[in-house]
């Protein structure tokens, strides 16, 4: 299975890994998410260490059950080779209705294929009211944040 772009990354392919990865994410699918791992990834997400696609899929199930109105934005930071370096964040709302922004680094190894070896994302949650949003879009089109939605840069964050 193959996963463009491949590495070794450019400037420019490195930028559309990341939004294809973002892409992927704000479609809140964890089963079309997980495809874009190794079978045997390894992942540490915040203290939680995962290592395979199922188990994978099923932290994405549990998670987008908690994180409800979810809205991801993603910025490369760096990449060299088979690596790339993401900065990113996240609005969502929990059961009782409060509303958090969640901000974090990722870095990401692949394998020659295209496909994503090792995760390793530390993120932080911030509380915020709801009139403090910033990731406003329509969840048509499968969640995916139109082209002329301001990035985190532009954003400020």
């Amino acid at each position: 299975m193959s996963r463009p772009p491949l590495p070794p990354y450019s400037r420019q392919s490195a930028i559309a890994k990341v939004r294809l990865a973002e892409d992927a994410w704000n479609s809140r699918d964890p089963a079309r998410v997980a495809l874009a791992y190794t079978p045997d990834s390894r992942w540490r997400n915040r203290s939680d260490f995962l290592q395979g696609r199922g188990a994978i899929e099923a932290f994405l199930t549990r998670k987008w059950q908690n994180e409800r109105d979810y809205r991801l934005v993603k910025e490369l930071w760096a990449f060299s080779g088979h690596r790339i370096a993401v900065r990113f964040a996240y609005e969502w709302r929990d059961a009782d209705g409060q509303w958090f922004r969640s901000y974090g680094i990722e870095n990401w190894q692949f394998n020659a294929n295209g496909l994503m070896e090792v995760r390793i994302a530390s993120i932080n949650d911030l509380m915020i009211a709801e009139n403090e949003r910033k990731f406003h879009w329509a969840r048509g089109d499968n969640g995916r944040r139109p082209d002329d939605h301001a990035g985190l840069t532009e954003l400020g964050l």
